[in-house]
């Protein structure tokens, strides 16, 4: 008997540690923050990873130049933030904004949440 409370204990410890908890509740993807990559030449590169909410980056921008006008995501005003994503490998438009329930995934904080908008 308790050999089977023990892998019962066990069992319930590994699927509890296996739950995965949604970056962006209610939404198709998650942007992380900018993400220096160094230089190329004089200018800095920086990288922006699109999470799902397994954390598993589905798409990204590096970039040296203006991530607003690379095409992958549009942007607002000022302040200035993420307010679209366009997926690179289908062209799936998504309206994005920040939420105060994302999350992060490893170190990188969600800083916008986007949910497709039927475009």
């Amino acid at each position: 008997m308790q050999y089977f409370s023990f892998l019962s204990l066990s069992l319930s410890l590994l699927l509890a540690s296996q739950h995965v908890v949604a970056i962006c509740p209610g939404f198709n993807y998650g942007v992380g923050n900018a993400q220096d990559q160094g230089k190329l030449g004089n200018s800095e590169v920086t990288r922006w990873n699109v999470y799902d909410d397994g954390c598993n980056v589905v798409d990204s921008l590096t970039t040296t130049t203006n991530p607003c006008e690379s095409g992958t995501f549009s942007c607002t005003g000022s302040p200035i933030t993420f307010n679209g994503y366009t997926n690179t490998f289908n062209g799936q438009h998504y309206a994005c904004r920040p939420d105060a329930n994302s999350g992060s995934c490893g170190g990188d904080v969600i800083s916008i949440c986007c949910r497709n908008d039927g475009n």
